[in-house]
């Protein structure tokens, strides 16, 4: 089974077709997408529109049937103060467009209450379009832990709402694996693959999770009990950004591949 997924974050704004070759040179079937997508370091690449640019959502749909890859996961929802929840709207259309089975959103917005309120919004707006809305607990945000994002799923009270769990955020927030084990698989959508220390690396947490993971297996996070209460069949995108490799120039191939071997192994060491 091909479950890998190959997470936007780690090109740090590299085109979309090219993110599709970079996800099939790996081996990987899946990858994660924005609708707009800038640079986030000085590489050299352009800022996209999916939404504004239809040739680039036809140039990107040639090569995902060419290569052999489907998005997995539209990510970049972010719920805030202001959010009108229809503005999303346009850009559910073009994930629809590509064939997205599920977006994450985040929240930015301190009020907890409106915050679940907008989720619920969403997902029934995602709904139109036939994806599931995933909410991905961080630490720092309005759902910041598993509880808040259980809660969260209570208030929706929707099947097609689900959690992502990120293996950084969800250690990090105090989680452990046993805590995972205790929710019920059906309401966990995704998952992001990603080691790092116990403790802050950086100051900034924020920083630190969109620039500076670790290689699985390289850090101190319980990965093997965490994927082992997963369910198998369960999409698991790695999410590595490494800035400091990528300013010294190495490919975003070569930042990728030890990630993917590292994926795999702990893969087969639960038997998959």
């Amino acid at each position: 089974m091909n479950q890998l997924a190959i997470g936007f974050l780690n090109g740090f704004g590299l085109p979309p077709s090219d993110f599709v070759d970079l996800t099939a040179d790996l081996g990987c079937r899946y990858m994660s997408i924005v609708v707009r997508g800038g640079p986030l370091l000085p590489l050299g690449y352009p800022l996209y529109s999916l939404k504004d640019d239809p040739t680039l959502r036809r140039d990107l749909l040639a090569a995902m049937g060419h290569r052999g890859v489907a998005i997995s996961l539209g990510d970049g929802f972010l719920v805030l103060p202001e959010t009108e929840i229809r503005s999303f709207r346009g850009d559910l259309e073009v994930l629809a467009e590509l064939g997205v089975p599920r977006i994450n959103v985040v929240s930015l917005d301190p009020d907890l209450n409106r915050t679940f309120d907008q989720l619920a919004a969403l997902t029934e707006l995602a709904a139109q379009f036939g994806m599931e809305t995933d909410v991905e607990p961080v630490p720092g945000l309005t759902v910041g832990d598993l509880p808040t994002a259980l809660a969260a799923r209570d208030h929706v009270g929707r099947p097609d709402f689900r959690l992502l769990i990120d293996t950084m955020h969800l250690v990090r927030s105090g989680a452990t694996a046993a805590d995972l084990a205790a929710v019920n698989p059906e309401h966990i959508g995704y998952a992001q693959l990603n080691d790092t220390t116990l403790q802050p690396r950086l100051d900034n947490y924020m920083e630190e999770a969109m620039f500076e993971r670790m290689v699985p297996g390289e850090g101190e996070l319980p990965l093997g009990d965490l994927l082992a209460v997963l369910a198998p069949d369960i999409v698991l995108e790695i999410e590595v950004p490494r800035r400091s490799l990528a300013l010294a120039g190495v490919s975003p191939i070569d930042r990728m591949r030890p990630c993917v071997r590292a994926a795999r192994h702990l893969l087969s060491e639960r038997g998959q």
